[in-house]
């Protein structure tokens, strides 16, 4: 975890949450695949890489009771966390490493927006999916936002493996049903594109 989470925390100490190319004003298609998914205000959402993100602004003012972030960076959380004010005593904030985190209960949404495209790695997204199957509840939501295949290839001088529907479907197993997939061409602050891929799964089972 230590390469990884340095590498972050160097990030967001070195540059404000709107000057990174991943940041969004208004996490607009994150917002609308969660409400599609349709969870009351009470279940249970985490975001997983969610750093200084603005979805847990929209979350908490969508009503929702029970939301988690989880980061590398302790750094881009305590950023969330100033930015939210007294509302950040509400949410769950947790530095860790999604491939080696153990979760301490079900969620009924785990959403990630350029996480699990970092993981290059086979054994690191298979230990992704370990910890997502151990976190997520029979009948709950999962929505993995990634690099589409004609994306870009790197990201903060990182290495990305880039992903549709279908090769997150194999990654997840036939545990996940696709619902639907969504693409949106990102704008970064210096007003370059960027292609993304939204995939929301469904866990099966009730």
């Amino acid at each position: 975890m230590s390469d990884r989470s340095s590498h972050w925390d160097r990030v967001y100490a070195t540059k404000g949450e709107d000057e990174v190319s991943w940041f969004q004003n208004s996490p607009s298609t994150s917002l609308a695949m969660i409400r599609a998914a349709n969870p009351d205000r009470h279940s249970a959402i985490i975001d997983i890489g969610g750093g200084a993100s603005r979805l847990v602004d929209a979350l908490l003012q969508d009503g929702y009771r029970d939301v988690s972030v989880l980061d590398l960076s302790a750094n881009a959380l305590d950023a969330a966390r100033t930015r939210i004010g007294s509302a950040a005593a509400t949410v769950d904030w947790i530095v860790a490493d999604a491939t080696t985190w153990r979760p301490a209960k079900a969620y009924g949404v785990w959403h990630d927006r350029a996480a699990f495209h970092f993981l290059t790695d086979p054994r690191d997204r298979a230990a992704y999916v370990e910890r997502l199957r151990s976190a997520v509840a029979p009948g709950g939501h999962v929505i993995i936002a990634t690099f589409a295949p004609d994306g870009p290839e790197k990201c903060s001088g990182l290495p990305v493996q880039r992903h549709d529907g279908a090769s997150l479907a194999a990654e997840l197993g036939a545990e996940f049903a696709l619902i639907e997939t969504r693409s949106e061409m990102h704008h970064t602050p210096w007003d370059s594109t960027q292609a993304f891929q939204f995939s929301r799964f469904q866990r099966r089972g009730s």
